[in-house]
């Protein structure tokens, strides 16, 4: 999941880097009648669609992430009679994450008002004095967006090593109770209980 999240985080905030780079590129829209420059306002509002829907999509990733282990860890110590200390370290680490999941979905929804307001497209007044201030606060917010992406990469680093000490009591269980014990993800053998 570590993988699979910072490359998902990392696409996400590449594209809101690339959208910045754009609107930056094609500059104040306002006064503009040019086809050329108004279309590339247009790929600049789906660009940024595209990279809010990205930014939330990693964030919900990381909030499922710890819903489903939190409940699987739940499950597992109360099926093998676990240590509740297990729980209690994969209760942390969800709530360690959840802020900036949180967080970053509230960040990308900034961008997108800041985007709204700046936008001569809708056609109300007053929309070239947000220009600056959706410049600022999209650079702003993207930079945090990618500390919040990160502290979630280490929060699920963490669950992922709370993960493997749960498995490493199931397998002494398993083992000490003369169980088939799967060592498939470790080492790519099934072994079984000796007779």
């Amino acid at each position: 999941m570590v993988l699979m999240f910072t490359r998902a985080a990392t696409f996400a905030v590449s594209l809101m880097i690339a959208t910045a780079m754009l609107g930056l590129w094609i500059g104040d829209l306002h006064g503009q009648t040019a086809p050329d420059v108004l279309r590339w306002g247009t790929v600049h509002r789906l660009s940024g669609v595209l990279a809010a829907l990205m930014g939330v999509l990693v964030n919900s990733m990381a909030v499922t992430y710890f819903i489903g282990t939190g409940r699987w860890c739940r499950e597992v110590v109360e099926t093998y009679q676990l240590s509740e200390r297990f729980v209690h370290r994969s209760k942390v680490l969800k709530q360690r994450a959840f802020p900036f999941a949180i967080a970053g979905v509230f960040l990308v929804i900034a961008i997108i008002i800041l985007g709204g307001a700046a936008d001569p497209a809708t056609g109300r007044p007053g929309t070239q004095a947000w220009v600056t201030p959706h410049l600022i606060g999209s650079i702003t917010c993207v930079t945090l967006i990618a500390i919040c992406f990160s502290r979630q990469v280490d929060a699920i680093r963490d669950q992922q090593i709370l993960i493997e000490d749960v498995m490493k009591n199931v397998k002494t269980i398993r083992i000490d109770r003369g169980l088939e014990v799967d060592d498939q993800a470790v080492t790519g053998e099934k072994t079984s209980p000796q007779e």
